[in-house]
């Protein structure tokens, strides 16, 4: 599914078409994705897009009257389209824009979300207890290390957690731990002050990368087929299973921790 640096990437490339643009209809074709297209929705249009943000894999839209909240799922995708554009096949939602372009919603899978959360002084309830954003100086090896104290979980699962930070998904997560040299199934609760330094410092390193990579695809966002795969960096571990280590030279093995695949090596991981 997109991790952070596709969505990052995704806000940045829907932002400059949208920010200042009035919402003259919202289409949609097919309300029933993870959650059904809540009627509310339709609030938004009349609005002025005030900003696009980001909250770990969510965009935000944000009007006068309220917010637009868009998960992308395990397989969607937006693209900036000209008015009158034919769908195709799995263009659920089309958010018109008095520019004259569509912000266009695809979704094979429909695992994916659009939801409403009105100007009410409450936060929406998927963004409540969220952890901090990794790229902030909230996230820091101290706050990870306090966080980890006595947690018996292993550490591939401990920082998938979105309580604990947001966003460090399966392939970061994968890179991250093996650029720390910090084995997945050892318990987060034996990760050192040092450790818990680095692996942060790596965390922000990989991803800030893979939005740098991926900035260069931005204008795909004006194209009809404008999707984001993930990025051509050079992962070291992840989907590299029964390949040599880049540093060692042993095979990379593969195992499953918390249902997710996580490659690593035994040697130079502990």
């Amino acid at each position: 599914m997109p991790e952070l640096p596709e969505v990052e990437v995704s806000r940045m490339g829907i932002k400059p078409h949208a920010v200042g643009k009035k919402i003259t209809q919202l289409n949609v074709r097919q309300p029933k994705l993870r959650w059904v297209v809540p009627a509310k929705l339709y609030d938004i249009e009349g609005q002025i897009i005030r900003s696009v943000k980001r909250r770990a894999k969510y965009l935000i839209l944000k009007t006068d009257v309220g917010y637009a909240l868009i998960h992308l799922g395990m397989s969607g995708s937006l693209c900036i389209v000209s008015e009158g554009t034919m769908p195709a096949k799995h263009d659920h939602i089309d958010l018109h824009l008095s520019s004259g372009q569509m912000i266009r919603y695809n979704d094979p899978r429909r695992f994916g979300a659009w939801l409403w959360q009105p100007n009410n002084g409450s936060e929406h309830p998927v963004l409540d207890k969220l952890g901090p954003e990794p790229l902030t100086a909230d996230f820091t090896g101290e706050y990870l290390f306090e966080k980890s104290c006595n947690k018996r979980t292993t550490i591939k699962q401990f920082i998938m957690n979105n309580a604990v930070v947001v966003g460090v998904g399966n392939i970061y997560a994968n890179e991250s731990l093996f650029m720390s040299n910090i084995h997945p199934k050892r318990p987060a609760g034996h990760l050192t002050r040092e450790e818990a330094a680095r692996f942060v410092a790596n965390i922000k390193s990989v991803l800030l990368a893979a939005i740098e990579q991926g900035g260069t695809t931005l204008k795909n966002f004006t194209q009809v087929d404008g999707k984001l795969g993930y990025f051509t960096q050079k992962l070291q571990v992840y989907g590299k299973q029964g390949k040599p280590c880049s540093i060692c030279g042993i095979k990379l093995e593969s195992a499953k921790i918390g249902q997710r695949n996580t490659v690593f090596c035994s040697a130079c991981q502990v």
